[in-house]
């Protein structure tokens, strides 16, 4: 079943990135059918393109018909990097277009080859407005939307799978670490830290790895696109902040299959980051298909008042406190209420497992699905 994703395709030359199984390459084939396509994940081309990348140009000549040319896993060969620069002076009523689910060999290449000719754009898992009727929160708090798990017909087999084919085998792949068994328990560890501040000592201990291989470790996540940190909001401070970074993975998804549970654990201590994950990754892609100059961080002063989201950009200031509750206490407002002392201008939003919305205090009390589905409707 296809879905109509949002997204604007730029008028020129683009990147778009993604975790793999985002659905990139679906929407190119559906958008662009007529396009001359070169997928570097198939054996033949990869040997051709890594041996000869001049080979390129040989081939965009012999298909002059083609306005489009779309090539796929760009970073499986990023010496075609120089190529498509070239083709792009001498062939410029063509467009480009490369996808990406690593910026790794990229970043060490230089993207800047092309000399920001080509935009970059991004590609998430689905959002709650793309599924419409489809999307069922509990099933997102619990499988993710990563669209190739989405319509998996055993979603938790497909989640297991994704982690040993996309994370594990992408690492061994493309040799980014010599010890998969290190890194392993290095995934278990980190799973513990979605949506808290990281302690990059704390892992080095828990899995007896140094913390610069650790440090790596994370820088790994990071390339294959697959987990971000995001910074302390610290803008005209007014308090002593934190200075640890927050950690989440992409997709809630995955970060519940990541995380060990056991008779033990509560449902707070899962279901809370999980519910924050998928806001999380909800705000990401607003911030990328609406507010590109905006950012996202968080706030956390060193006496223990946090919010854990602040969007931040030209026309966008908003901060955003995330309860898995249906039922609110009044500690449950006291990181807002002290941003909000800060920083009168901003929007202060709560979203929470109720049915209400509401406002106290100066704060916009909101139902986590309401919010989901039009986050630009509550932070604009």
């Amino acid at each position: 079943m296809a879905l109509k994703r949002e997204f604007v395709f730029p008028d020129n030359s683009f990147f778009l990135f993604g975790p793999r199984g985002t659905g990139k390459s679906t929407i190119l084939k559906e958008s662009f059918n007529d396009a001359l396509y070169i997928d570097l994940l198939e054996n033949e081309n990869f040997r051709t393109y890594s041996a000869y990348p001049e080979r390129l140009g040989g081939t965009v000549m012999a298909h002059p018909e083609k306005k489009i040319i779309i090539i796929d896993e760009i970073q499986k060969v990023p010496d075609l990097l120089s190529q498509i620069h070239l083709l792009m002076e001498t062939h410029k009523e063509k467009l480009f277009i490369m996808t990406g689910s690593s910026a790794r060999k990229l970043k060490k290449d230089g993207t800047n080859l092309l000399g920001g000719r080509a935009f970059k754009k991004t590609m998430h898992p689905f959002t709650a407005s793309e599924l419409g009727d489809l999307f069922k929160i509990e099933e997102a708090l619990n499988f993710g939307l990563i669209p190739v798990v989405f319509f998996s017909n055993d979603r938790h087999e497909a989640l297991s799978a994704y982690v040993d084919l996309y994370v594990r085998e992408e690492v061994m792949m493309e040799g980014l670490t010599r010890n998969i068994g290190n890194f392993s328990r290095f995934l278990e560890s980190i799973s513990f830290s979605h949506s808290c501040q990281i302690n990059l000592a704390n892992i080095s201990r828990e899995c007896q790895i140094e913390r610069k291989t650790v440090e790596s470790y994370v820088n790994i996540l990071e390339d294959l696109l697959i987990a971000q940190r995001i910074p302390v909001f610290t803008k005209k401070a007014k308090r002593n902040l934190s200075v640890h970074p927050k950690f989440y993975f992409f997709d809630t998804g995955l970060y519940r299959t990541l995380r060990p549970s056991g008779p033990l654990d509560k449902d707070t201590e899962i279901g809370g980051p999980a519910l924050e994950g998928l806001v999380f990754q909800h705000l990401r892609a607003f911030c990328d298909l609406h507010r590109a100059d905006s950012k996202i961080y968080f706030w956390r002063t060193k006496s223990g008042n946090e919010v854990d989201f602040v969007l931040y950009g030209e026309d966008l200031f908003a901060a955003i406190e995330v309860k898995s509750s249906a039922n609110l206490n009044p500690y449950d407002f006291n990181g807002l209420k002290s941003f909000g002392e800060d920083y009168e201008i901003a929007k202060r939003i709560l979203v929470y497992r109720g049915n209400d919305r509401f406002v106290k205090n100066g704060v916009l009390v909101v139902p986590a699905t309401e919010f989901l589905f039009d986050p630009g409707k509550f932070v604009l």
